[in-house]
């Protein structure tokens, strides 16, 4: 069975009948003909036989990840944001949004290419500047540079705000799982003012293996026996 979690910018899929770990492709470059089984994400209606929503997705990969029956999961994507809180293992608040998160990873992404940065290699900036938009803080960075700040920090500062926005949607929790690529970003997670717990980029499609259920988890097993 073919699962994919149908990013806007990048695109992880799932070949359960074989033992792999799952791909990750870009979105521009996943074939037109391509469809999977099961899906969420970007377009994963129109690419799949089936589909589910992505906060779903985000709470059932939550459950079967984290180890605990309190925390917070916040999903940081190239198009926005959603956060899901668990209580007593059950989900008891959740949060989607696609404008204050508007295109923050894909902004973050390409900054570092524009302007050649390593973010492992930027220290942690004291102060953020304040965005609530990925698209519209960049504004920032050219005021910044213009007023004599150099690049990477004024990247720096903007990446922090960007982290800064995200703690807040998400409740202010004092310890926070993170979920998506920006799980890869050192400047990004250290930019969060409570502990962090880096899940990765596969929660979703572990939230995809969850939905299948047992019974067809079992068949899967068999199939490779």
């Amino acid at each position: 069975m073919l699962l994919a979690d149908f990013g806007t910018s990048y695109c992880k899929i799932l070949d359960t009948t074989i033992d792999a770990k799952p791909r990750i492709i870009p979105t521009r470059s996943l074939p037109r003909s391509f469809k999977a089984d099961l899906a969420t994400g970007h377009n994963a209606a129109r690419r799949s036989v089936k589909s589910i929503n992505e906060l779903t997705a985000l709470a059932r990969g939550g459950k079967a990840l984290i180890k605990a029956n309190d925390f917070v999961l916040l999903d940081c994507g190239s198009r926005d944001i959603k956060f899901v809180r668990f209580a007593g293992g059950e989900v008891v608040d959740m949060g989607w949004n696609a404008e204050c998160g508007a295109s923050m990873g894909f902004t973050i992404e390409l900054l570092s290419t524009y302007y050649q940065l390593d973010y492992a290699a930027l220290p942690i900036p004291a102060t953020g500047f304040s965005i609530t938009c990925g698209v519209l803080g960049m504004s920032q960075i050219f005021d910044a540079v213009v007023s004599g700040v150099t690049e990477a920090e004024a990247v720096a500062k903007f990446v922090r705000g960007i982290a800064l926005n995200a703690y807040r949607f998400a409740g202010e929790p004092k310890e926070l799982y993170l979920s998506g690529g920006l799980c890869d970003n050192p400047l990004f997670v250290g930019s969060f003012p409570c502990r962090v717990r880096a899940l990765g980029r596969f929660v979703l499609i572990e939230g995809l293996k969850a939905t299948l259920g047992p019974e067809q988890q079992t068949e899967k097993e068999k199939e490779r026996e």
